[in-house]
């Protein structure tokens, strides 16, 4: 980018980098040079502002692109950091409708799965869609070689000599460059003598090959050399020469001549006074044959005359300071080291490189605490500070096991910035964003509600704190009503001072407490209120959750076509590089549990496997995986992800009431689908933790109570399923779980206690409520407990008409079973209506084996009706009746439908009226 910043006129930057000018001005600081007349950004939260900056990278490359096809090679990937690698992935995204080509090169040698670029790697093959082609460089073949070396030298090699060649370099280019260099400079290759296996002496390792080279050169030159490798791959003549004796520049300027002579060194393009070695491996080997003692004092003299040359510009250079100050940490004593990591820190959060601002912070962190020194004590606020940098770039990592270990650094950093007086600072502390990630941490609520006594009431402050602890009070604690409270006056101070990011988030935060709550429609009100206010500087928690709880309210009410749109956009939003691991895996919630109400259990495998890979321990998608797998009758991969959600829950992290409720519910539900009674203690235990705990929102509540409902209809517990009847009253006409209806599971509790009209009106409701949604896997399940209802409740209705609907209600569950791949349901359906059929005097004979609910088809097809009429008449699937039309004609043996209704009229099954 700096390369092409230097290139480039100021017109024709503003026109391809547009607004995003200010933001790419943050990491490359020479577009300031160009464009004078840059506004500064908005401050955005961490995960949004480092995706405003790749947006605006991306776009302004895209814009380049426009005018003629760009070309873009990044050299040694295996040495980038990985917030440039996470950069790399978000371009990799964007090139299909570009006419950009990015060419990335990296040694395969130098990598393992630990290493970041193997990552990256994995994600650009995922995302890259056919776009990305894999070039392997294996080196020349042996034939190729004496190409090679005629084409470069002019001399033609002996098949022999070409052989040995080969045999040490294995056709590597660069090896064979330097062995041709070396025999060339010895003056034992030449058109006239090209020389002998024997005679050559070619060295085992390439760094013997390039120490012969060095060899060659002065005495001078090699010292200057070595203490160029310190400096790094690339070095500047100024600090050079700096540190060599005084009146040393003629000398060092000889020593570069030669080694560019040699092209041991070159000059990058568009550069003055600056040079690079020619290969990684020279400065390699110049360092490492350096004893310990000469490389700490030459670390420490580069530090001083970087600090010299750099001047008041030292801290935009620290992380450079900072490496050297720590190789020569032994000489120069901690306090520069510390300094410079903490300076390198913040200036890594300032251009969003989250993971290297850690490093660094942690650098001084450790440095401090592993080697004190009474001669260096900290002082106080640097303590402080090297305590909140390495909770803010852990929050900004949105690491989920890194959250409270964040935490407890911030809260120590607060008491010094509170006692100090240190408001701005304090206040930033309490407004960490890991708070807008996760509400359940514990300690937070008390530290905002200190952070509000710091800052005057009326000012604009208390927005943000009262938005973040109302969130956390209403949806961590419980505390609906002062939650309530806290949002109100966040909206209000948002409005007042037109912070339109701020009121997004209150609302968002709004919507999650609603939900928390089951406050369905109010939640989802906040949610779309959010979206619809939304400008695009909000971040990513607003963004994401926002739609979340919408998607979610709207799941749980059965509206499934208002929810598809949300469900998607926050599928994409899960893929986009800026959004946090724990986010992305939640975004992918709402689409998963379509997926799984609809009984599209492909989709809801692939993004259950989406969500479990940037999140394998998170209890909801394992829920849903569990619940799937148990559903289409592969209990032993179903096992497999009951396994790892109560791995969740024996670890007792952040969400640990959530997961033993989601973990309670799914046992139940797993007992309850294969009819095998299996860790049900475990069930009881994780539903009674949850009840019992101090604070509790209704939503981990209902989960419990659900499993607990679940166990006792299968124990046959009618004072528990009293019990839960009437909690679950409260929260009709919704799902419970997205394993449940509310509907179906109060009629279960009412046939448990023994209240079968009650229990009839419940699944008709349960019936209705899923037919509406089109919630088709939970309609089978309805359709089937409601049958097991009425086949054994005598007197609820005359016997015939009650049997006949019971057997209708097991066809239309078989069909779906059938049609889905539910085989644990078709299992339970055919079993009962093979049992029905099997018993004597339940139903009249009819011609043909017909059954009551197929005489019933035949009259309505005998009266003109459609078989999606007749669907309607009898209030059951379409597919339903059109299978029952096929199961006539096979009876009876009729081709259509007046042949039916013929049969119909001579077999005396029309109706008397």
């Amino acid at each position: 980018m700096r390369s092409y910043v230097q290139q480039a006129s100021a017109e024709q930057l503003a026109a391809e980098m547009g607004p995003g000018a200010a933001s790419i001005a943050e990491i490359v600081p020479e577009i300031h040079h160009k464009i004078t007349d840059l506004k500064t950004s908005p401050a955005l939260e961490p995960e949004a502002a480092r995706f405003r900056l790749f947006d605006t990278i991306t776009t302004s490359l895209k814009n380049a692109a426009q005018n003629q096809p760009l070309l873009l090679v990044l050299d040694d990937l295996h040495w980038a950091d990985q917030s440039s690698l996470k950069l790399l992935e978000f371009l990799a995204r964007e090139l299909a409708e570009s006419r950009l080509l990015l060419v990335g090169c990296y040694r395969d040698t130098d990598l393992s799965r630990q290493h970041p670029l193997s990552e990256t790697l994995a994600q650009l093959s995922r995302s890259a869609e056919g776009g990305l082609r894999r070039q392997v460089l294996r080196g020349l073949a042996q034939d190729e070689l004496g190409q090679f070396i005629e084409a470069t030298t002019g001399v033609q090699l002996t098949q022999e000599l070409s052989g040995a060649i080969y045999s040490h370099t294995e056709g590597n280019t660069f090896f064979m460059t330097e062995v041709i260099r070396l025999l060339s400079e010895s003056g034992e290759l030449t058109a006239e003598h090209a020389g002998t296996p024997e005679g050559l002496r070619i060295p085992q390792g390439v760094r013997e090959v390039i120490g012969q080279r060095l060899n060659r050169l002065s005495e001078q030159c090699n010292d200057v050399l070595t203490t160029a490798s310190i400096l790094g791959r690339e070095f500047d003549f100024k600090l050079l020469v700096s540190l060599k004796e005084e009146g040393a520049e003629d000398r060092v300027l000889e020593a570069v001549e030669e080694a560019l002579a040699a092209h041991v060194i070159e000059e990058p393009p568009g550069t003055m006074d600056r040079y690079q070695f020619s290969h990684a491996l020279i400065q390699e080997t110049l360092a490492q044959e350096l004893s310990t003692t000469r490389r700490i004092r030459l670390h420490a003299r580069i530090a001083e005359g970087l600090e010299e040359l750099y001047g008041e510009d030292a801290e935009t250079h620290a992380a450079e300071l900072a490496h050297h100050f720590a190789e020569a940490q032994t000489s120069t004593g901690i306090t520069e080291l510390v300094r410079y990591s903490l300076l390198a820190g913040e200036r890594a959060l300032a251009i969003y490189a989250y993971q290297e601002a850690l490093a660094h912070f942690e650098k001084g962190l450790v440095t401090r605490t592993i080697a004190p020194s009474a001669k260096e004590p900290a002082s106080g606020e640097e303590a402080a500070a090297l305590l909140f940098g390495p909770a803010r770039a852990k929050s900004a990592t949105g690491e989920w096991h890194q959250l409270a270990e964040a935490f407890a650094a911030i809260s120590r950093a607060f008491e010094f910035y509170a006692q100090g007086g240190y408001v701005a600072q304090a206040v930033a502390a309490a407004e960490l964003p890991f708070a807008t990630s996760t509400i359940l941490i514990p300690g937070i609520a008390e530290l905002i509600a200190r952070a509000l006594t710091l800052v005057p009431a009326d000012s604009h402050e208390p927005g943000r704190l009262l938005s973040r602890y109302g969130g956390i009070i209403g949806a961590a604690e419980s505390d609906y009503e002062g939650a309530q409270q806290a949002l109100g006056r966040a909206v209000a101070i948002a409005r007042r001072e037109g912070d339109v990011p701020l009121e997004v988030q209150t609302l968002t935060y709004a919507a999650n407490v609603d939900g928390q709550h089951h406050h369905w429609r109010k939640s989802v009100a906040s949610g779309l209120r959010a979206i619809e206010l939304a400008t695009g500087d909000e971040n990513t928690f607003s963004e994401v959750d926002s739609r979340y709880w919408a998607a979610m309210g709207l799941l749980y009410m059965g509206d499934l076509d208002a929810v598809r749109s949300h469900a998607l956009v926050l599928r994409d939003l899960a893929e986009r590089p800026s959004t946090p691991r724990q986010l992305a895996s939640r975004g992918l919630v709402p689409i998963t549990c379509l997926s799984c109400l609809e009984g599209d259990w492909k989709a809801g495998r692939e993004y259950s496997d989406r969500a479990l890979e940037v999140s394998p321990l998170y209890s909801q998608p394992l829920l849903l995986r569990v619940f799937l797998e148990h559903e289409t009758g592969d209990s032993t991969q179903g096992e497999v992800y009951l396994e790892l959600l109560l791995e969740a829950m024996r670890q007792e992290g952040l969400d640990y009431l959530q997961t033993s409720a989601r973990t309670s519910l799914t046992i139940a539900a797993i007992a309850r689908i294969t009819g095998i009674p299996k860790r049900l203690e475990i069930a009881e235990a994780a539903a009674e933790a949850v009840l019992s705990a101090q604070s509790i929102t209704p939503n981990r509540k209902t989960y419990a109570k659900a499993g607990l409902a679940l166990l006792a209809a299968q124990e046959g517990d009618r004072s528990a399923a009293k019990d839960h009847h009437a909690y679950f009253l409260g929260y009709r006409s919704t799902m419970v779980g997205m394993l449940s209806s509310v509907d179906r599971l109060l009629g279960l509790m009412s046939h448990t206690i023994g209240n079968l009209d009650q229990a009839a009106e419940h699944f008709d409701d349960a019936l209705a409520f899923c037919r509406k949604a089109g919630y088709r896997p939970e309609l089978a399940w309805s359709c089937c407990d409601y049958a097991d209802l009425l086949m054994v409740g005598a007197g609820l209705k005359p016997a015939p008409t009650q049997w006949g609907i019971a057997m209708a209600l097991l066809e239309e569950s078989l069909s779906i079973a059938t049609e889905l791949g539910m085989r644990p349901l078709m299992e339970r359906a055919n079993e009962r209506l093979e049992r029905a059929h099997a018993q004597p005097n339940v139903a009249p004979a009819y011609p043909g084996g017909l059954t009551e609910r197929e005489v019933e088809v035949l009259r309505l097809i005998a009266s003109g009706k459609t078989n999606l009429e007749i669907a309607q008449e009898l209030v059951i699937a379409e597919g339903t009746a059109r299978r029952h039309v096929a199961n006539i004609y096979e009876k009876i043996g009729a081709a259509n439908r007046v042949e039916a209704a013929s049969y119909a009229a001579q077999h005396g099954l029309l109706d008397s009226s």
